[in-house]
């Protein structure tokens, strides 16, 4: 992935964990959680403009396209014809990009070339909130260790996932078009 922007705010992370926001510990713990919270959802999150795909036929009226919210739709070319939006098709911000006209996607491979933008300008909450939540563990984590002893007091410490995480993630990735 492109980009190293943190998907929720450092000043929130740093009320967590009171330090400071330009913990040199924060930052790395926000980085890695939002690298990982990309990697999961297979894209940037972020607002992507024009961004270019090659899309396979499906023989039906809808295709979907892979990262929602779709924002803008600039362009579709099928087999090196562009169509016309409000015409030839029409999409949905859900990423549903749907034929018009009694017509039908060709059922047939990297038929359909796509310009468009998705993501968010503003990262949504549900996503903020799983990031610190992976941070805030990664930050109190030692690598390595899993239980630690201290003065009587066994602490364990989890690194893995949680619900919230799990579903974030599910809700944002990348969608695979056999529901469209």
């Amino acid at each position: 992935m492109a980009t190293d922007t943190p998907l929720a705010d450092p000043a929130e992370l740093a009320t967590w964990l009171g330090v400071p926001a330009s913990n040199p510990l924060l930052v790395a713990a926000l980085r890695s959680a939002s690298r990982r919270f990309r990697g999961a959802v297979r894209h940037e999150v972020d607002l992507v403009e024009d961004e270019v795909i090659t899309l396979d036929g499906n023989g039906r009226q809808s295709l979907l396209l892979p990262v929602w919210p779709t924002t803008a739709v600039e362009k579709v070319v099928l087999d090196g014809e562009e169509l016309v939006e409000g015409t030839d098709y029409d999409w949905s911000e859900a990423g549903i990009l749907r034929r018009l006209g009694c017509q039908l996607w060709p059922d047939k491979l990297r038929c359909v070339e796509v310009t468009y933008s998705h993501g968010w300008a503003e990262i949504p909450s549900d996503i903020s909130d799983a990031v610190i939540e992976q941070a805030r563990a990664t930050f109190r984590s030692e690598p390595g260790v899993k239980s630690k002893a201290v003065g009587g007091q066994s602490v364990t410490w989890e690194t893995g996932v949680t619900g919230q995480w799990s579903a974030a993630v599910e809700r944002h990735q990348v969608q695979t078009g056999s529901d469209a």
